[in-house]
């Protein structure tokens, strides 16, 4: 053999051992050079088309990205302070690993101050969705001009001395207010129809493999749940008076088949005090716009009763969703394990703890406590 022959020889052996070598070493390049991975390039054309389970966008592992064939007009909604950071992130960084690195369903922040530049920065590295932060409206956050101020500042002395939660804070007032009536009518919300409400530093203990959005959107629902408990009477003396008074003047807002019987044992005489936790809550903004809630929230808005007293945006929406919505219009979402300090509820029902990968313990689920109302809730719907 020539030396022309030995050098090619020689070159051809460099060659192949590099290879054998790279693909022992390298598992992407042993893949990308294999006989299969070769032979299905060359018949790429012949190959069937990509399944919506293999086609994924954005990084890391494919299943932690998977397009979806369909979502619904609908966000995340965040009620916080710049103090709230470390609380929000825990929350944000949750619900991504458990529902939304698959779904990628945007987020809106609203503060009643600037969120600075530290908070949007360190939240908008958590998600790839998009997320929006919004100053609150001075009108819609603080206490109405119009309120009688002694008369509220003697509401919340007593309160403060019966050690009522709350009980002195006009922050936290004008929170319910707002989230009673305001929220849904920030312009960053407006071109939403659907929202998740979201508070810092809750806990979401199971994957969700579904979607809440697009279910409630193909079942006709308009609001859903994870806790009912019921009410501290004190903080609402006068409410469901005012909501009986509301209901005689406008009949024609009653819902037939609604779900006054989970708040009511007689016929809407007096209010057992059950109310779904809005802290989570999923809800059809639509619902909230209408003239039906407007009228009943301007109502209610009227009588003073957010800051004489301190009515919740939790009753408010309950009672507005039990009378004025078919009960088959509320949802229960047992799948979603979810916790607010001190609650939990931990999915029971069939094989979701399972499925869902849950890291909460369904013997500590909150749901048939003495103080949880969901056993009222499930003798009701079973009627």
């Amino acid at each position: 053999m020539n030396t022309s022959g030995r050098y090619i020889l020689l070159v051809l052996g460099i060659i192949i051992s590099l290879h054998y070598l790279l693909s022992f070493t390298h598992e992407s390049y042993g893949r990308a050079t294999s006989l299969s991975n070769i032979k299905s390039t060359l018949l790429g054309s012949q190959q069937a088309p990509p399944t919506v389970a293999d086609t994924y966008y954005g990084f890391g592992h494919p299943n932690d990205t998977l397009a979806v064939d369909r979502r619904a007009n609908a966000t995340f909604v965040i009620l916080a302070r710049n103090s709230d950071l470390s609380g929000t992130i825990r929350s944000i960084r949750e619900i991504e690993d458990r529902f939304n690195r698959k779904y990628r369903y945007p987020y809106v922040l609203l503060n009643e101050e600037e969120f600075t530049d530290d908070f949007k920065k360190r939240i908008s590295v958590l998600t790839p969705s998009t997320v929006e932060f919004g100053l609150i409206p001075r009108e819609h956050w603080f206490q109405p001009d119009w309120i009688d101020e002694d008369r509220a500042t003697k509401s919340r002395n007593k309160m403060v001395a019966d050690n009522i939660i709350y009980g002195g804070s006009v922050s936290y007032r004008n929170m319910c207010r707002f989230n009673s009536g305001f929220f849904f009518r920030h312009p960053l919300m407006e071109k939403y129809r659907w929202y998740w409400r979201i508070e810092p530093d809750v806990h979401f203990h199971c994957d969700i493999d579904f979607d809440p959005f697009v279910y409630m959107e193909d079942k006709n629902k308009v609001y859903a749940f994870t806790i009912t408990m019921y009410e501290y009477e004190a903080t609402i003396p006068t409410l469901w008076g005012h909501v009986r008074d509301f209901a005689k003047l406008h009949p024609e807002y009653v819902a037939e088949n609604n779900a006054m019987g989970f708040m009511s044992e007689n016929g809407g005489e007096k209010y057992n005090l059950c109310h779904f936790w809005s802290n989570f809550e999923v809800a059809d903004m639509n619902f909230w716009r209408g003239p039906t809630y407007t009228a009943f929230f301007e109502y209610l808005d009227s009588k003073g009763g957010f800051y004489y007293e301190r009515w919740g945006d939790a009753p408010v929406h309950s009672i507005a969703a039990a009378l004025f919505a078919s009960r088959d219009q509320i949802q229960f979402f047992d799948e979603i394990g979810y916790e607010h300090n001190p609650y939990t509820h931990c999915p029971k029902l069939g094989n979701n703890w399972q499925k869902g990968r849950c890291s909460c313990d369904p013997a500590r689920s909150f749901d048939y406590d003495g103080y949880s109302c969901m056993s009222k809730w499930d003798r009701f719907m079973d009627l």
